[in-house]
């Protein structure tokens, strides 16, 4: 089966293909005062439940047991890398665009 290709000429990218993903959001307190344990590990389990969520409404076949999460030295920053399969450029950017309107999102790449 050949490659679908976006109907954009301007990328490298051939679809279907493995796609990561890195999301980066605050979990640690604005104010510099680090938030009890159990505050934290709520902030934790929040964004990232709501980051698999987007992720999902995407990209329904991502398996969420694959997803990496890596805390920030200070415990201030999250980020969940989740490796999905694209299939269109289209679908790239409708993930893109939702994970960076939410409010919990810092950045994507």
């Amino acid at each position: 089966m050949k490659p679908v290709t976006s109907s954009d000429d301007s990328t490298l990218i051939e679809y279907p293909c493995d796609f990561p993903i890195k999301i980066m959001g605050r979990v640690g307190s604005p104010s510099g005062i680090p938030p009890s344990a159990a505050t934290l590990e709520y902030r934790r389990q929040d964004f990232s439940q709501n980051v698999l969520a987007i992720v999902k409404r995407h990209a329904p076949d991502f398996d969420e047991a694959t997803m990496e999460v890596r805390i920030s030295r200070k415990s201030n920053y999250l980020s969940l890398t989740c490796t999905i399969r694209a299939v269109s450029r289209e679908q790239l950017d409708a993930l893109y665009q939702e994970l960076c309107d939410h409010p919990t999102v810092v950045m994507v790449l």
